[in-house]
């Protein structure tokens, strides 16, 4: 059963503090040698205050909020028939550095049903401690 009354619901916000060492990790982890990722000396020549972090280094700030709809017991997903769907991306604002706190807030979106199939879409938003938006998530699973 849908609990369509979820959807709008939106989670306490999460706090993440971005490390230097943390943007170095992630860009090795997925073989990017973009200097302004790894090097501090370029970044600061590319008129950055410190190691910029490459823009999917979004799902490290934002990705702990998708566990709040997942165990959400309201909406009653089951953890075990989950499959991703997909995850959907934009920065409209200011790049990600290190030594920046990002807090980013979760909601409900979509639920719908097809062919036997439950896709659940939540929404994430995530801001600098300047209040700019850095980036905007939609985060789809299905539920098999």
């Amino acid at each position: 059963m849908l609990n369509s009354e979820r959807i709008g619901h939106e989670y306490p916000p999460l706090v993440y503090a971005v490390g230097r060492e943390k943007i170095r990790e992630y860009a090795a982890a997925v073989g990017d040698t973009e200097p302004l990722y790894t090097d501090l000396d370029a970044a600061r020549a590319a008129g950055f205050a410190d190691l910029v972090a490459p823009p999917m280094f979004a799902v490290v700030y934002a990705g702990g909020g998708l566990e709040q709809g997942l165990f959400d017991p309201q909406l009653g997903i089951d953890f075990q028939r989950v499959v991703h769907g997909a995850q959907e991306f934009s920065w409209p604002g200011p790049a990600v550095v290190a030594g920046d706190e990002i807090t980013s807030v979760f909601s409900v979106g979509e639920i719908r049903e097809t062919a036997g199939l439950v896709f659940y879409e939540f929404g994430s938003r995530s801001v600098n401690q300047a209040g700019a938006t850095v980036c905007e998530g939609k985060w789809t699973i299905i539920v098999r």
